[in-house]
């Protein structure tokens, strides 16, 4: 019976792997595509021991050491400007975390089939701009001789403004059109989430009297929960990476206080100066940080929820 038992299995086994090589033929090209473009690159970090010149090999160099680690001291104030500005900036998109989960709730319950898919499509479409172009009209709107100013003038309102200059509201400013261009992108997770939920938890709900806010605050906020948890853990983790490209757009002299985040003034140090080999030790830095936090908060998950990240 032992022997009958071994030959099944062995059956089930050559049955499995087929499919399971399948899948990871399917995944390799992907899995390649990481390696290169994520993990290959780190070899760059060696240009912060060495004192780099373009066109040079390495063995032509000279090795610093952790030189330009102690710099970071030597430019702190740079260093920390752009760190205020970073977790800011990061704090505020955590304060505004929920809103993916409110407008995806909110979605779902739209009585009207037709209208739902307008309104997502809309809302989502601006993920697909990009920065340059939501730059553009921007400008032509918010800036000294854009449409907004023009009506205010037409209308004989001496106030003006230019949202593009004024480093008071920079910081809003961004966190609003960042909203603005996320806001759907990021609730289709949520509707995933929402939509995976058991429908006889609902029957149940309704047969003992509960309404539509009674469904939303037990069912389907319990049930997205555990994904806006992780998700949440995730942007904790990176913290540090605001974002490059749309404070890369927006700068300008007057708010370049305000929107130099850390990749801003890697760029400004590196490509800018070409100070590159500094450049590099700042991002080492700004990694190893990002490393640290997403470490500390997959083990704070596994204690509070009992699942980990990694």
């Amino acid at each position: 019976m032992n022997s009958h038992l071994c030959k099944k299995n062995k059956k089930e086994v050559k049955r499995i792997n087929p499919y399971g090589l399948k899948l990871f033929l399917l995944a390799l090209p992907f899995v390649v595509l990481v390696f290169m473009f994520r993990y290959v690159p780190l070899l760059g970090w060696s240009l912060a021991f060495f004192n780099y010149k373009p066109g040079l090999s390495f063995d032509k160099m000279q090795f610093v050491g952790l030189k330009y680690f102690k710099l970071i001291g030597f430019f702190k104030e740079d260093v920390i400007n752009a760190l205020i500005n970073t977790l800011v900036m990061s704090g505020l998109s955590l304060l505004t975390s929920p809103l993916p989960v409110i407008f995806a709730i909110l979605l779902t319950e739209l009585r009207s089939s037709k209208f739902r898919k307008v309104l997502q499509t809309t809302v989502t479409l601006p993920h697909f701009v990009s920065w340059v172009i939501v730059y553009s009209l921007c400008f032509g709107l918010f800036s000294s001789n854009g449409l907004v100013n023009n009506l205010l003038l037409n209308v004989g309102s001496g106030k003006q403004f230019n949202l593009l200059a004024n480093a008071d509201k920079a910081w809003l400013f961004m966190l609003y059109l960042g909203i603005w261009k996320s806001l759907g992108w990021d609730s289709i997770i949520y509707l995933a989430a929402i939509s995976s939920i058991e429908q006889t938890l609902y029957e149940a709900a309704k047969i003992d009297g509960a309404g539509r806010f009674r469904c939303i605050w037990h069912i389907v906020i319990p049930g997205v929960m555990p994904t806006f948890i992780v998700l949440l853990l995730l942007q904790v983790s990176n913290i540090l990476s605001a974002g490059f490209e749309k404070y890369f757009a927006f700068n300008n002299v007057m708010v370049a206080e305000k929107l130099e985040v850390l990749e801003m003034y890697i760029y400004r140090i590196g490509i800018g100066t070409q100070d590159y080999s500094f450049a590099t030790a700042v991002g080492i830095i700004k990694s190893a940080v990002s490393l640290t936090l997403l470490f500390s908060v997959n083990s704070l998950a596994k204690h509070v929820r009992g699942e980990s990240l990694i």
